[in-house]
């Protein structure tokens, strides 16, 4: 097989035992004779699945029995409405720090209005750090922040302490870090990250801060529904649940979550370390507000003209997905929690090799 180093920013690496696991289950689920694709999702062999999956979130996490963990389709754009139409009365606040963080404003604005309100944002330097020293409005019924913001390469290390309820999209990087989960009402995301492949979208949610809105609910549109029904109240995508539950037995075996931290920090210093280090590049994201998900970095200005070359010559070394977005530009390198130490230091080695050609 081609070596390949993988830094696209999603669909994420994945763990070589999650593939594996989920090419056996493809073949025959569990001696089933049947494709995990063709069973029933209300025979018990599934049934098991979907309750192991449950039970190792709670466990990576630290999940307070008072949380429900849910399991749907629609990716975290649907979270953009399901999260104001179940929690919104009469207020919403909401930081802007990315593109996913304005989409998410947007629809709340759809459907609130004036009565969605922007606290702050890092617009004004193309998103490159997180913005500080705002006031949380105390009467916004929540407050949403994006922790991880995969083009522009910032991130969110801390749980605020919010006066109003803190709803969270951790889409890029959920389990990367310990959370206290305790301090969010809700908390979302897309598999795809960190966490498995496209196709299903997790919710941890505070019981207690549903049903509180007069507006009426369309049924698949309610948490409420899929709490009643165990994220079953229609079929599951079963294979995207699947590989979800083999990535998070490999996160427990790597030391939990606990431990994939200390790998990402590990990671993230080697390949900031370079870029502050080599004479060709510089990061573009605040330095105390860096991601460890995804590393942005463009050319020193001096050396702007050689961005295509570089790009040639790490594809001509196995370097995948390391062209930054287009709204950025430069590179971008995603060390997601399945991404080995070796790939970040093949790039490494591939980023002095190129500065030897032109310094």
């Amino acid at each position: 097989m081609k070596k390949a180093y993988n830094f696209n920013a999603g669909p994420c690496v994945l763990p070589k035992s999650a593939i594996a696991a989920g090419v056996e289950a493809l073949n025959d689920f569990k001696g089933s004779g049947m494709s995990v694709i063709e069973i029933s999702h209300r025979s018990k062999d599934w049934e098991a699945v979907m309750t192991e999956c449950d039970t190792l979130w709670r466990e990576l996490l630290h999940i307070p029995d008072n949380y429900r963990i849910l399991f749907l389709g629609g990716g975290a754009s649907m979270q953009f409405l399901m999260v104001p139409y179940n929690l919104m009365e009469r207020k919403a606040a909401y930081l802007e720090t990315g593109v996913w963080a304005k989409k998410a404003f947007t629809e709340a604005r759809l459907l609130g209005g004036d009565a969605v309100v922007k606290v702050a944002s890092s617009a004004d330097r193309n998103f490159s750090y997180i913005p500080k020293g705002y006031e949380i409005p105390r009467d916004a019924d929540y407050f949403h922040i994006t922790t991880n913001n995969t083009i522009y390469g910032t991130e969110i290390h801390e749980d605020y302490d919010s006066p109003a309820l803190l709803v969270a999209d951790m889409s890029s990087d959920i389990m990367s870090r310990p959370v206290d989960v305790s301090k969010y009402g809700l908390i979302y995301g897309g598999a795809q990250k960190n966490v498995g492949t496209a196709g299903v979208t997790f919710v941890i949610v505070r019981e207690d801060i549903l049903g509180r809105v007069s507006r009426p609910l369309p049924t698949m549109l309610d948490y409420r529904t899929h709490i009643k029904n165990g994220s079953m109240f229609n079929t599951p995508p079963v294979f995207p649940i699947l590989i979800m539950n083999e990535t998070l037995k490999w996160i427990k075996a790597q030391g939990g979550v606990e431990g994939i931290h200390r790998q990402n920090v590990e990671k993230a210093t080697l390949l900031y370390d370079e870029i502050d280090r080599n004479k060709l590049f510089v990061g573009t994201a605040a330095q105390e507000d860096r991601s460890l998900m995804n590393i942005c970095f463009v050319m020193n200005h001096e050396y702007a003209d050689k961005e295509d070359a570089f790009l040639t010559f790490a594809k001509e070394r196995g370097m995948v997905g390391i062209k930054g977005h287009r709204s950025v530009g430069g590179f971008r390198a995603s060390t997601y929690n399945a991404c080995p130490t070796e790939s970040v230091e093949a790039l490494i080695a591939c980023m002095q090799e190129f500065e030897k050609t032109i310094v």
